[in-house]
């Protein structure tokens, strides 16, 4: 459901949070598996037609997750019955298409070790196979950072990172290919370089090594906005990929730097009243922002997973709480036949293609709003497993 025009600038002021962070998230999930009996029906509901696509693979993960927390097989059945839709018996991926070289089509492959860890079924094996076939040929800029999709040439998105790069870290891990624990490390520090901003340590959506589209820098080829959910995935490609980087592995330290320096410039933009995160991060204050449910959701997991491992100071486990907690108060509101809906998520930004996206602040503040999008109901779930996570470990 769109929701154009819907906009809160500051705090608010709702009945308190009175459940531990897991609590929302089974209650997320069980709303979500409430009103779809599969994801597949969900992206029907939609208009969406069915595809390989990066959010609901990403919700379906999250979901499949839950069953390590309560023992309840439904979850797992719920996540393996989405990825055994479009994986076949010899490995084979509906809609999945190499040629395209999209980023965006990788992620959805990351699930697939845990199901081939749980079932011993090759054909997830087969899969994966196909995903790595094409980060073996992918599009790159001249200084080998993938370009986000081939119908957009020389360019990195921060998106494009989560995408990838935790892919090929498991995947490193499970094959014992190392080279792929250096490339998801390329990746991730190449594209820092070419979108920080110095004087305030955030990160550009995105870069065009060419320096013609008409959304960059001419000079620094930088498109021109902080966006919330592009670093979001940024941070949770980093949490993510250290779980599989040796600790030895000559990139690990520069990670976990990156890691905290992001983190750091994050908390210097989050909204003082609502401690949440704006659409557009450093501009809180201007008309039209708004705060942004799935970025706040990805920094919130990103710090509480930083706390717990110990890149990030434990310190940052207390915001995540705080943040999380005025999340639920906020951009929750409870839906009496399933539970639980999640309110200002964007929609999804681009930049480019067709009609163009020139990336300029009304452009970020200005495309829908709508509920429930996976983009923010994965996170959000995820998240609540994470603070549980790290207040057992840091036994708070």
């Amino acid at each position: 459901m769109a929701l154009v025009g819907s906009t809160v600038l500051t705090g608010c002021s709702t009945a308190p949070v009175v459940k531990v962070p897991l609590e929302y998230s089974i209650e997320m999930a069980d709303a979500m598996m409430a009103r779809y009996d599969s994801i597949v029906h969900h992206m029907d509901h939609l208009d969406k037609r069915a595809s390989w696509q990066y959010d609901y693979a990403l919700l379906a993960e999250a979901i499949g997750k839950l069953e390590k927390y309560t023992s309840n097989p439904a979850y797992g059945k719920y996540m393996k019955d989405f990825f055994d839709y479009y994986v076949d018996s010899l490995g084979n991926i509906r809609y999945y298409k190499l040629e395209e070289y999209n980023l965006d089509k990788i992620r959805p492959a990351v699930p697939l070790f845990s199901l081939y860890e749980r079932t011993g079924d090759s054909c997830y094996i087969r899969a994966l196979y196909q995903e790595i076939k094409q980060l073996e040929t992918h599009p790159r800029t001249k200084e080998g950072g993938y370009w986000h999709k081939k119908i957009y040439p020389h360019q990195m998105w921060l998106d494009g990172i989560f995408m990838a790069s935790p892919f090929m870290a498991e995947y490193a891990k499970m094959f014992e290919q190392p080279q792929w624990f250096d490339e998801a490390v390329r990746q991730i520090t190449l594209i820092y370089d070419r979108t920080l901003d110095a004087r305030t340590g955030l990160l550009y959506h995105a870069w065009d090594e060419s320096k013609t589209q008409r959304w960059a820098n001419p000079e620094t080829g930088q498109s021109r906005h902080f966006w919330s959910r592009a670093t979001g995935w940024y941070m949770m490609a980093i949490a993510d990929v250290l779980d599989y980087l040796p600790e030895n592995h000559s990139g690990r330290n520069l990670l976990i730097s990156i890691y905290g320096k992001v983190a750091s410039a994050l908390l210097s933009v989050q909204d003082p009243d609502s401690k949440l995160w704006f659409q557009v991060l450093d501009c809180g204050g201007r008309e039209g922002n708004y705060l942004e449910a799935s970025g706040s959701s990805m920094f919130i997991y990103s710090f509480a997973k930083g706390a717990r491992k110990g890149y990030l100071d434990i310190s940052y486990l207390d915001v995540a709480h705080e943040a999380f907690d005025s999340l639920v108060s906020c951009l929750m509101k409870p839906d009496k036949a399933n539970g639980w809906i999640m309110t200002q998520i964007c929609g999804g930004c681009g930049l480019g293609g067709k009609p163009y996206r020139e990336g300029d602040y009304h452009y970020y503040v200005t495309e829908k709003i709508v509920e429930n999008d996976p983009k923010g109901v994965a996170p959000f779930i995820l998240a609540g497993m994470e603070l549980h996570d790290a207040d057992l470990v840091l036994k708070r």
